[in-house]
This record gives structure tokens, C-alpha cells and sequence, in this order.
């Protein structure tokens, strides 16, 4: 960004918008905390809005059964009232202590993301889940070299696709859709690549596709993408196809659109010297603090003796994280205090002040 050089100065910065994530920048806007979010998915949610959106989850207090994408929303609509911002798509690929001229002092962080955003903040809380989810790649040398040009794993910018030769490849639900929305949406043909003519969908996604191929909106090409081909003026320009049988063909295209999937990684974490326990952090169970001053960490991320990977506990470990956070912060204890009789916090969950 152009800005890219000008930090975002904050209190929190909270690395994680799933559940866990969300739930603890609440408590922290409770502890008026400037409070930031961070996820490297396009949309909040987590693994649950990514894994699955639609599954009703039964353990969450006062809820019989709630869909993971609602829970999502009525956690963001609880969040509303505190102007948190949230920084979506948003991979942090750096952790850093800055130095004060106080050895004593415990560090500000310095936060980057593959994006370019910069932030810095005087505690950070790591709610990753199970790491962050990437998307999985197609295995075809070089083609890293046209990403964010003309390839896209996430949403290519909008109108990219008008009048274009487009390719998406895969054979899951979010490869179907992208195939359809874009063939009704001003795309000049659009090819669904898969290794095979049989999709992982539901029926009623399954005849909709079908429809598409019968009336031409939409044509299948059956293979494997082995080669990517340049054209002279470096353009990506087609893919070499490799059938079942052993045939070869090429590909002609504009964009491509690799969906086939996400999967989870530490990935960066991994690497900011924190201490690990089987692709765990290691968490002090009161306050949520990792083995380095000014770091916690909440949810499936987490261990310590007695964890359980429930939504509720991963709520009650953001509140306590977020008060050993204001604790730290302001150099004393915090007093309890509750929204239903706290003119102070009922002020700011109406936007008062």
C-alpha cells in the first residue's frame, strides 16, 4: 500500500477472525482496547464459515442449534457497536519486537502481511485456529509467475473476467459456483477444468451444472494442466492438458482460476520463536500468554493441560486473555465489571460517547 510504509498504531492487534478471534476483540473494545483483526481469509468466520457454514453447532450456550455462518453473524453484529476494523484477506507473514530504550519494558510488536499492511500494537493475540487456510495450488512449474496477473486463487478483481477466455479448476462446490456466476456474468467462455466428470456437489448444484453444459454457458474439460504456456509477450496463454489417456491438448485462456480447496498451516507462526507443543501453542491457562511477553493466544491454537477444542472454552480463554491484556496495559488490576449494570460499558455497546 502506499501508505504501505505508515504503520497502523494500535493497542491489540488480534491475528484470527474465526469465533475465538472475534469474541476476544469484543472483550477487548470492552476494555477499550484499540483493537485490530486479521485473517487471511476474505470474510470472518474461521474454520467454522470455511468448513462448514451450514452445519448447525449445538454447543453454544442459550443456542440449540446455530449454523457456523450465523454464529459468524451474530458475533459480528455483537462486535458492531465497538468500530473494530477487521483486515480481511490478509496473510501476517511477520512478527517482530520493537525495542525500547527501557530493556525492562516489555515489546511493541511490528505485524506484516503478504498484502502489504503494516501494523504495530503494544499486545497481540493469536486466534489462527488451526493455522491460516491457503489455498491449494495447482502443481504446474512457473505458474507462480502470473499469480495476482492472471492467476487467482481468491476473487479476481472485479470485471477482470469480462470478455475473457477463463478457466476455473476444480471439482468442489466453490469451483462449480465460481463457474456458473461467471458464465452469466459477461465472461467470454468459461472452461470447468477437473480431472474427471465427477463433482464433489450437492444434486440440486449438480443439475444446475448440467443445465449450463446442455445450453453451452459452461463446457468440461477433463484432464490434468501439466504445463503452462507463455505467449511472446510473456502472457500467460494457455495450459498443456494431460488426459486419462494418456492424450495431450492445449488449453487456450485469459484468466484461471485455480478452487480446489483450502488447507490449514502454521505456516509463519511457526517461526516467530514461540514456544510449540505438536503444532500447539504453549499457553499459561490463566492469562492465555505465550512463552513471550505481550503475546496470547486463543482457541484450537492453544495448549495447556486440561484444553478442550470447544467454541465455549475458546470464549472464556478470550475473555481472560483480554483482561490479563488491560491488566498488563495499564499497569494494575482491572475491576470486574458487568453489561448489565455498567453505565460505562452499556454507553459503548449503544455507541454512546
Amino acid at each position: 500500500m502506499g501508505a504501505a510504509h505508515t504503520a497502523i498504531d494500535t493497542d491489540v492487534a488480534v491475528i484470527g477472525a474465526g469465533p475465538a478471534g472475534l469474541w476476544a476483540a469484543f472483550q477487548l473494545g470492552l476494555q477499550e482496547l484499540r483493537t485490530h483483526v486479521l485473517d487471511s481469509l476474505p470474510h470472518a468466520g474461521g474454520q467454522c464459515a470455511e468448513l462448514y457454514p451450514d452445519k448447525p453447532i449445538y454447543d453454544v450456550p442459550a443456542a440449540p442449534a446455530l449454523a457456523a455462518h450465523e454464529l459468524t453473524q451474530r458475533l459480528l453484529q455483537q462486535l458492531a457497536p465497538l468500530n473494530v476494523p477487521l483486515h480481511l484477506g490478509q496473510v501476517v507473514t511477520s512478527l517482530q519486537p520493537i525495542e525500547g530504550d527501557d530493556p525492562q519494558a516489555a515489546p511493541r510488536w511490528r505485524l506484516g502481511t503478504d498484502g502489504g499492511l503494516v501494523l504495530t500494537a503494544r499486545a497481540v493475540v493469536i486466534a489462527a485456529g488451526v493455522g491460516a487456510f491457503l489455498p491449494r495450488t495447482l502443481p504446474v512449474p512457473g505458474l507462480q509467475a502470473w499469480e495476482g496477473r492472471q492467476v487467482f486463487h481468491r476473487d479476481p478483481p472485479d470485471g477482470a473476467w469480462l470478455d475473457r477466455e477463463v478457466v476455473v479448476a476444480g471439482g468442489g462446490e466453490a469451483a462449480v459456483r465460481l463457474a456458473l456466476r461467471l458464465a452469466q456474468g459477461g465472461a467470454a467462455r468459461v472452461t470447468l477444468l477437473h480431472r474427471t466428470d465427477r463433482f464433489a456437489i450437492d444434486a440440486a448444484l449438480d443439475e444446475q451444472l448440467q443445465s449450463a453444459l446442455g445450453a453451452g454457458g459452461v463446457r468440461l474439460c477433463l484432464g490434468q494442466p501439466i504445463a503452462a504456456l507463455a505467449a511472446d509477450d510473456g502472457t500467460l496463454q494457455a495450459l498443456d492438458i494431460a488426459t486419462a489417456r494418456d492424450e495431450r491438448f492445449t488449453l487456450p485462456l485469459d484468466l484461471l482460476l485455480p478452487r480446489l480447496g483450502l488447507h490449514p498451516r502454521l505456516g509463519p507462526i511457526a517461526d516467530w520463536g514461540l514456544a510449540l507443543e505438536r503444532k500447539h501453542l504453549v499457553v499459561d491457562a490463566a492469562t492465555l500468554q505465550t512463552s513471550r511477553p505481550g503475546i496470547h493466544a486463543v482457541g484450537d491454537i492453544v495448549h495447556y493441560p486440561g484444553k478442550r477444542k470447544l467454541v465455549v472454552c475458546a470464549f472464556h480463554e478470550a475473555t481472560l486473555a483480554a483482561f490479563a491484556i488491560a491488566e498488563r496495559l495499564r499497569g494494575g488490576p482491572v475491576p470486574l465489571e458487568y453489561t448489565t449494570t455498567s453505565p460505562r460499558l452499556l454507553a459503548l455497546l449503544r455507541g454512546v460517547g
